[in-house]
């Protein structure tokens, strides 16, 4: 297969849970592209499907009950939904080329082992080193994610380190196997401010320092405008807005863009200043209406949006800026709810 233009390009990828109410369509038709020392950002509420989507990619979705059921994962001209999950050019795959730094390191650590057996074995899988030179690779991962002391920290359990530190050994691992691709997973989630600020700034160093390309996958819209050049947004296992960050946080389009930018608190605002809540709640995944799966919840809705099956992403602006909406075109003043 000839080399994409893109490092990575996910193209109408489709994602199902087989439970006992149903079908549940976690990741439904999405498609996101990456390029080479690039950073994106996938932004969206709690279940909307951001995390199922990266899992898809790297064929680490639980089975049963979940299947991958379309769509395709082309990564450095590789087509890998071809390819088996516990197949070598899978194992081949992740950590070397897409490494995924997961949402809570306590729980993706092993409490019995110590951080340099833990790190070692990843490295000696993936680089194909002896135990000895694994360690000292180890090593030095640790010390490249600012670890002091990383000869004794590799000696240490997780449960004798912080939150921070924990994180930093997960991109530790991903710098050891000298992966092309991170993906972190609500990277900051339970960190306090300081140790958010210095573990994005850990991630942008290693983008900036060795040319890797980073998604971020977050509902913290603050790290996406530090850090991200460009957003898809995400609802009901959909992409639902995408475009450079500038465009979606000056001028988004799509109205639940619009609503994530309105509950969060401004700087500039004052105390007292009420936040602006989303009214309602997603829909259910495995009972999704034809229509706009935002319909019940917009405050433009018209008699159109009811009408019409989900609305295609289409351009609605500067270049690069797309979203789906019935609404580009139409008058929003005098709209219906759904």
């Amino acid at each position: 297969m000839a080399r994409n233009a893109h490092l990575l390009e996910v193209r109408n990828l489709r994602t199902s849970f087989f439970t006992e109410e149903g079908e549940v369509k976690a990741v439904n038709d999405v498609s996101y592209h990456l390029d080479e020392g690039e950073v994106i950002a996938i932004v969206g509420e709690s279940g909307c499907g951001k995390s199922i989507t990266q899992l898809s990619v790297m064929q680490l979705v639980q089975s049963p009950p979940g299947r991958i059921l379309g769509g395709e994962v082309i990564f450095s001209g590789q087509s890998l939904l071809q390819y088996k999950p516990t197949s070598r050019e899978m194992r081949a795959v992740r950590g070397a080329g897409i490494a995924m730094i997961f949402q809570e390191p306590m729980t993706s650590l092993n409490p019995v082992l110590t951080v340099g057996q833990q790190l070692s074995e990843v490295i000696m899988v993936h680089a194909r080193l002896s135990k000895k030179d694994a360690w000292k690779r180890g090593i030095a991962a640790l010390e490249a994610v600012g670890i002091p002391d990383p000869a004794a920290r590799m000696k240490n359990y997780p449960f004798e380190m912080s939150g921070g530190m924990r994180q930093r050994v997960m991109i530790a691992t991903a710098v050891a196997c000298n992966s092309k691709v991170l993906i972190a997973d609500e990277p900051t989630t339970a960190l306090d401010v300081t140790t958010q600020a210095q573990v994005m700034e850990l991630l942008l160093d290693l983008v900036r320092r060795h040319g890797k390309s980073l998604i971020i996958i977050t509902h913290n819209l603050g790290l996406v405008s530090r850090y991200a050049q460009r957003v898809y947004v995400m609802y009901a296992g959909k992409v639902v807005e995408t475009g450079t960050t500038e465009q979606l946080l000056t001028d988004p389009k799509h109205p639940y863009t619009q609503g994530l930018l309105n509950s969060m608190p401004k700087l500039e605002g004052s105390k007292d200043d009420d936040l602006v809540p989303i009214e309602g709640s997603p829909p259910r995944l495995s009972n999704l209406p034809d229509q706009c799966t935002f319909l019940k919840r917009c405050p433009a809705a018209q008699t159109r949006c009811a009408e019409s099956v989900f609305p295609d992403m289409r351009p609605v602006g500067s270049p690069g800026h797309s979203a789906a909406c019935h609404l580009f075109g139409m008058s929003a003043s005098t709209g219906v709810r759904g």
